[in-house]
């Protein structure tokens, strides 16, 4: 592609924004040295891959590659069976170590749409062997462990002893007669061996070798003769351990560079599978998203982000190109972000084929092109001697040589630098030639006669970036469809020009000028207006939609409320009744029981008589009465009068008929302190007859036993309310079947049901004592109960 159209749209910064994100450094040059490509399944298979790291990363917490330095020319002196340093050992440990963490964290991942960098993972080579023995063998950048051999750990044991006998025999010239000689206490060291500092006038006194003086002479450091043999074996073992350490680098470095070559490709494939992480984190980190890519010259970018702008300031703008129109031509006030606009269009196409997604939103389309040329901002050249129209004018020269069907063209201003007249009518031939051509461009301009030109000619479109006319700044977005007025006299105008300067400029403008300019300028204040109350429209659209909601949660809240009140007077009406009945039995019971006796006393009968009177008063009491049953019924001009009780379908609310209006089918009905008039079909009349007083008359009797007794009762599949009515009416028959231990089936579910059986046993008269169930009974999923 053209190197120089590349560079004006900056994706040799984008590109050094994404290397950021790597961290080894030959992915770093790979990153910054791509290519976008021009086939579209190369352009696909990068993008692929990125997607794959940005799940690896992000999904499954799969960490990038780890980090190691450049370790290639260590490889080439390895295979030359040079011998490598501890220091360098390790900077090899550390490529094992990445490769295989590559390796495994990648095809340890269970998901069958990461392909891609599996197979590129699949050539990674590493050596666990290897790796281990060099961690174990090199612990520092200058030392061998004690355990790297059996040779070298015996070697360094018997320095260490040679060590303590030497120290040992010298502490005695420091400790004994012969320490009135020594310039100091202490043992030192004089190339590798021991000594001791003796005082220049005793030198005589200390037999052994010199090795050195102090710079005022009055210190000797002699080595005493009777260590000297232990100095000398020192030397030898120290000799030795050089020896070992040596020959155990040489065999590391032996084997790294058996795999010198394989270790080359996995720097080369590292370096690779960076990059692409580095991609994923930039993709993720810019909120991008993977566009669609074709080679058919479409583009559609929805709300588009230019990567460069900060992204607190930048406004998302959408365009589409290479569809009904092959070109689109900008126009609009300055600054108003018709430049950017141009650029981010090229920049998403590049970025797409260097595997990078782009910074828009979902469904964004964008194209692979053969080559794409852009001419942006002043490169005049003081070298060629070239002025701004000039440089402008080859650029445009080599585009229109160079360009094809599988070309995108960009020129801002579009022959500026030059005299108008001359410049809109080469800007007209140029862009007719393009489209003759075929391939897909954008232009910008503030010629009116090009914004005619578009208007008229098939397959280019004009475009404006929007400006408030109000404020007279611009809105950064653009429209299709419209030119746009270049607003020059209003920004003169906003930014302090001379009123006279500026009517006196209007008084020149051609007459036809001035009428087109007024009209793109009315046509964009009308649609801006248009747009502003589209907008208004919208919103209170939502707002209204956010009410009916609320509303309609809140008559859902109202209906669930009833049932709950409803269910829970059902369960106290049934409690009331039970207890009436335990209590009549009772009181029954105890009449029984006197007249069986055999004799009857004056007491007896004035007892029973007591009873029965209770049994009695307990029918009447004003809690056991008939509760009012209400019944609703539909409304009809022949049911419903003045006065009446009516229940309103749509508010959900009760209410009373004030008058009613047969003719019109109406009904002025009060809710609350609220008048409205309802139809027939918004209501239901509300019957609720007078309460009925009549003896509770109860009569004990036992039913007729069934064939055969109920042992179990299955409550799968109730509510709570309706299993304890059923618990109820099964304790019941059970007792009258005269059991002892009975079943209810509940299962385990939530557990809810069990416990709400459970706290309603605890209190039964009829129930001595529950339990779960045991393995081979249900378990949990039953209660046993035992009856009283």
């Amino acid at each position: 592609m053209d190197k120089k159209s590349l560079a004006r749209l900056e994706l040799n910064k984008v590109l050094a924004a994404c290397a950021e994100y790597a961290s080894l450094g030959g992915a770093k040059r790979l990153i910054e040295s791509l290519e976008p490509a021009v086939d579209p399944s190369e352009a696909l298979s990068s993008l692929r891959r990125t997607g794959e790291c940005i799940k690896l990363l992000f999904e499954h917490g799969v960490s990038a590659v780890e980090y190691f330095d450049d370790v290639g020319e260590l490889l080439v002196r390895a295979r030359k069976q040079s011998t490598l340093s501890c220091a360098e050992l390790r900077g090899v440990n550390c490529l094992l170590r990445s490769a295989r963490i590559a390796y495994t964290s990648v095809n340890g991942i269970n998901d069958e749409w990461i392909q891609l960098i599996k197979g590129d993972c699949a050539r990674i080579y590493f050596d666990k062997n290897l790796e281990d023995d060099i961690s174990e063998k090199i612990i520092s950048d200058d030392a061998v462990s004690d355990h790297a051999s059996g040779a070298l750990y015996s070697i360094r044991a018997r320095i260490k002893s040679l060590n303590e006998r030497i120290r040992s025999k010298l502490s005695e010239y420091i400790t004994g007669e012969t320490s009135k000689y020594l310039q100091d206490g202490i043992v030192t060291m004089r190339g590798d061996r021991y000594v001791i500092p003796v005082k220049a006038e005793h030198r005589s006194r200390v037999k052994g070798l010199v090795h050195d003086r102090s710079q005022s002479g009055a210190t000797f450091f002699i080595e005493p003769e009777y260590v000297l043999e232990l100095n000398n074996e020192l030397v030898a073992l120290q000799i030795d351990e050089k020896e070992e350490v040596e020959r155990i680098l040489k065999e590391l470095s032996r084997r790294v560079g058996d795999m010198a070559e394989r270790l080359a490709a996995d720097m080369d494939a590292l370096a690779e599978l960076e990059s692409f992480y580095a991609r994923a984190q930039y993709c993720y980190a810019y909120k991008c998203t993977l566009p669609q890519v074709n080679k058919r010259g479409y583009i559609n970018i929805i709300r588009g982000r230019h990567p460069l702008i900060d992204r607190t300031k930048v406004v998302p703008v959408s365009l589409e190109l290479g569809g009904k129109y092959n070109f689109l031509l900008i126009s609009g006030a300055n600054t108003g972000g018709k430049t950017v606009t141009l650029k981010m269009c090229g920049l998403f196409c590049l970025m797409a084929a260097c595997g990078l997604y782009i910074p828009a939103s979902e469904g964004s389309s964008v194209c692979v092109f053969d080559d794409i040329f852009c001419d942006v901002g002043d490169s005049q050249s003081i070298e060629e001697s070239l002025s701004t129209f000039s440089s402008h004018i080859t650029t445009v020269i080599d585009m229109c040589k160079r360009a094809n069907a599988g070309s995108l063209v960009l020129i801002d201003e579009l022959g500026g630098g030059t005299n108008p007249d001359e410049g809109q009518a080469l800007a007209k031939a140029v862009v007719e030639h393009l489209l003759n051509v075929g391939c897909r461009g954008i232009v910008t301009t503030h010629f009116t006669p090009l914004k005619e030109f578009a208007h008229t000619t098939e397959g280019i479109e004009n475009a404006s970036m929007e400006f408030d006319s109000s404020t007279l700044k611009p809105l950064y977005s653009i429209k299709i469809g419209l030119p746009g007025a270049s607003n020059a006299f209003a920004i003169c105008r906003r930014l302090g020009m001379d009123d006279g300067i500026l009517n006196r400029a209007v008084s020149y403008l051609s007459e036809g000028g001035r009428a087109f300019e007024n009209i793109v300028r009315r046509a964009e204040e009308s649609r801006v207006e248009a747009q502003k109350k589209a907008e208004e429209a919208a919103r209170l659209s939502m707002e209204w939609q956010g009410k009916l909601a609320e509303v309609n949660e809140r008559i859902d809240a109202l209906n669930k409320q009833r049932e709950r009140l409803t269910a829970n007077a059902r369960a106290e009406s049934r409690r009331i009744i039970n207890e009436r009945t335990a209590e009549a039995e009772e009181l029954l019971d105890e009449i029984e029981g006197i007249f069986k006796k055999e004799e009857l006393t004056q007491s007896d009968l004035i007892k029973a008589r007591t009873l029965k009177n209770k049994l009695k008063d307990a029918s009447f009491r004003e809690e056991d009465e008939e509760k009012r049953v209400t019944n609703y019924v539909a409304a009809t001009a022949e049911n419903l009068s003045a006065g009446d009780n009516v229940f309103v379908l749509r508010l959900q609310s009760a209410g009373q008929v004030l008058s009613v209006n047969k003719a019109k089918g109406e009904v002025e009905v009060l809710c609350g302190s609220i008048k409205t008039r309802l139809k027939f079909s918004e209501l239901q009349k509300i019957n609720t007859p007078a309460p009925k007083k009549s003896e509770v008359r109860i009569k004990k009797s036992l039913p007729a036993a069934p064939s055969q007794p109920l042992l179990e009762i299955n409550l799968l599949g109730l509510t709570v309310p309706e299993a304890i009515e059923e618990v109820d009416n099964f304790i019941d028959r059970a007792v009258m079947d005269n059991l002892e231990e009975i079943k209810v089936i509940h299962g385990v579910g939530t557990g809810k049901l069990r416990e709400a059986i459970a706290r309603h046993l605890r209190g039964h008269k009829n129930v001595e004592s529950f339990r779960l169930g045991k393995y081979g009974e249900g378990e949990t999923g039953v209660t046993i109960i035992t009856l009283k």
